[in-house]
């Protein structure tokens, strides 16, 4: 669509600044505002992040937070250890997702629907409510798997030891393969049935076919999940928190935290968080060489048919890795933390005498500051969808109906994805250094953990958005114009009304993730703006799991609710879809 051009002046000369803005079409001083916050939310943060890292407490230039981050060799083996966690949990994602995205996508192996549910539901468990029904499960002395092997052995101690480098590869990657699954089916439901026909009538079996046809062309797609994972396993902070310190071991988002301890050293983090963007950025770049130089075509003109392939008597082993993957996922986890929740003393194992409803009913009615904490995760999160669905509908429409220019477009596209990419971590240490100190001072205010979260998922949002503003044909808001309609009439009249079951998914889509973050909220949270995922990470350290299950157990009852209301609103696999966008 073209832009509106102001008027030359009467006298035919070039009109001034004053008449091109009297002039202007007034919508477009909400893609101004809307440019100014994406700016504040994104590109501040990030420049005062950088700029910190150089100055001291007088703002002066120096390189001392960058010998005070990298002048002690515990913060160095804390970034080695990043290193080797992040491609270990990796590693074992692609162990853990690749066959079971190929079973689901390719073979007959049966029981697919148990499966597709299990996947879920990791999806639906919060990563360091994962790791806390690990710690319930494989726990050095208490662990209810170190206790069987105990009874069943007579050993004085059981073999499991969750406070470890292995236990947490584990962990994460338990909570990290669906990425895996994801994007990996996604790429082989594309491909069809034919090129596995040529290879089979060529004389190739099922598995050389899988290893040499099919899987290569999912290669584009395995190694973007391989990288997200990674990049996933070194900017998480619950789980490290969780299971890295009591092993006595930091990673760097554990050595982060430290870094914040009063006093909080904001330019030392700043300093030490700077590789952690930097291998960000890296690895995406990495990704894109990799992509562009091969050729990945999987469709072509041709209809192609799907067939499953026939696993036979291998049906049932593939069937019994699946459910061993879900076993340590979501089934064992679930399990001890329903226990715990409904537990007297969580230790004393699964009996009537040990059942009660009274950690729940503490949990929900009588914990001041449970409700406190429950009432300020769901008020900030709502805060922070709107905003994120309001700001990215903007900036979307702008785009996809070129009113800023093709250059611009893609600069503001860029910028609203860039949270992406950027570890929740960073970007809390980021928002501490642009907006804790005068003139805007938000430190303690719920308005700094508001707009964290809406930066982090506002790619979520722009996603939902700009495929659903590019879904709505732009004749329709034209006809309205030419009928003497403006802008914001073809918006309010048009647009919106059909882009409401859109931005309602949109808004839980944001909404669910927010309630669960931890990672912005720990260096961002005061006493008065506590929320859920901060108050299970402090009664981890109380030791009091009972309680801890049940304030968990009700976070996981809400999100399954929300993501019902999904499925009604943009179909079953909606929380699927949003992780493969």
């Amino acid at each position: 669509m073209s832009t509106v051009t102001p008027p030359a002046s009467a006298a035919g000369r070039p009109a001034s600044l004053g008449e091109r803005l009297r002039n202007m079409d007034r919508s477009y001083w909400v893609w101004i505002l809307a440019i100014v916050v994406l700016l504040v939310l994104v590109v501040n943060p990030l420049v005062r992040l950088l700029l910190v890292s150089f100055q001291d407490s007088e703002g002066a230039f120096t390189l001392a937070n960058y010998a005070s981050a990298y002048g002690r060799s515990r913060h160095i083996d804390a970034l080695l250890n990043s290193l080797v966690l992040g491609v270990s949990a990796a590693s074992l994602c692609l162990v853990f997702g690749v066959p079971m995205a190929w079973a689901l996508s390719r073979t007959d192996m049966p029981w697919k629907g148990l499966i597709w549910i299990s996947i879920l539901g990791t999806f639906i468990i919060p990563p360091y409510l994962g790791a806390v029904g690990w710690i319930l499960l494989a726990g050095p002395n208490a662990g209810w798997l170190n206790r069987a092997f105990v009874a069943l052995t007579g050993a004085d101690s059981g073999p499991f030891n969750i406070y470890s480098m292995s236990g947490l590869v584990l962990v994460i990657a338990c909570y990290s393969f669906p990425y895996v699954f994801v994007f990996t089916k996604s790429a082989l439901d594309l491909v069809s049935s034919e090129m596995e026909d040529a290879a089979n009538i060529l004389g190739a079996g099922n598995l050389r076919t899988t290893l040499s046809i099919t899987l290569p062309l999912a290669l584009p797609a395995i190694i973007g999940a391989f990288i997200l994972v990674f990049l996933e396993a070194i900017a998480l902070f619950g789980s490290p928190a969780l299971l890295a310190l009591p092993g006595r071991f930091h990673v760097v988002t554990t050595q982060l935290w430290q870094f914040f301890e009063f006093p909080p050293r904001v330019g030392v983090a700043s300093a030490y968080a700077m590789p952690l963007l930097g291998i960000t950025v890296l690895l995406f770049w990495l990704q894109r060489r990799i992509i562009s130089r091969k050729g990945y075509v999987s469709l072509t003109g041709k209809g192609g048919e799907r067939r499953p392939v026939a696993l036979g008597r291998w049906r049932w082993p593939m069937l019994a890795f699946c459910l061993a993957v879900c076993t340590l996922s979501f089934f064992m986890p679930m399990v001890v933390i329903v226990q715990a929740a409904t537990a007297k003393a969580w230790g004393r194992g699964f009996s009537l005498d040990n059942f009660t409803l009274d950690n729940l009913y503490f949990t929900i009615f009588e914990n001041n500051l449970t409700r406190d904490a429950t009432l300020n995760t769901f008020t900030y999160a709502g805060s922070a969808s709107i905003i994120a669905i309001v700001l990215s509908l903007c900036i979307a429409y702008a785009v996809n109906r070129n009113l800023v220019g093709k250059r611009l477009g893609n600069t503001l596209s860029f910028l609203t994805m860039a949270p992406f990419v950027i570890p929740g971590i960073v970007l809390a240490i980021g928002f501490y250094a642009a907006y804790a100190n005068p003139p805007f001072a938000l430190y303690g205010t719920a308005w700094i953990l508001i707009l964290a979260f809406a930066t982090r998922f506002l790619p979520i949002a722009y996603t939902n958005s700009s495929a659903a503003i590019r879904s709505i044909n732009p004749e329709l808001e034209d006809a309205v114009r030419i009928l003497g309609g403006s802008r914001f009439t073809a918006i309010w009249r048009v647009v919106i009304p059909l882009l409401k079951r859109s931005l309602a998914g949109a808004f839980i889509l944001v909404f669910i993730p927010a309630t669960r973050e931890l990672s912005a909220a720990i260096f961002l949270y005061s006493i008065d703006t506590q929320v859920l995922s901060v108050l299970l990470f402090d009664k981890s350290d109380e030791g009091n799991f009972e309680m801890l299950a049940s304030i968990g157990l009700i976070l996981v009852v809400i999100t399954v609710a929300l993501i019902l209301i999904g499925f009604r609103l943009m179909g079953r696999d909606f929380m699927l879809r949003r992780t493969s966008a």
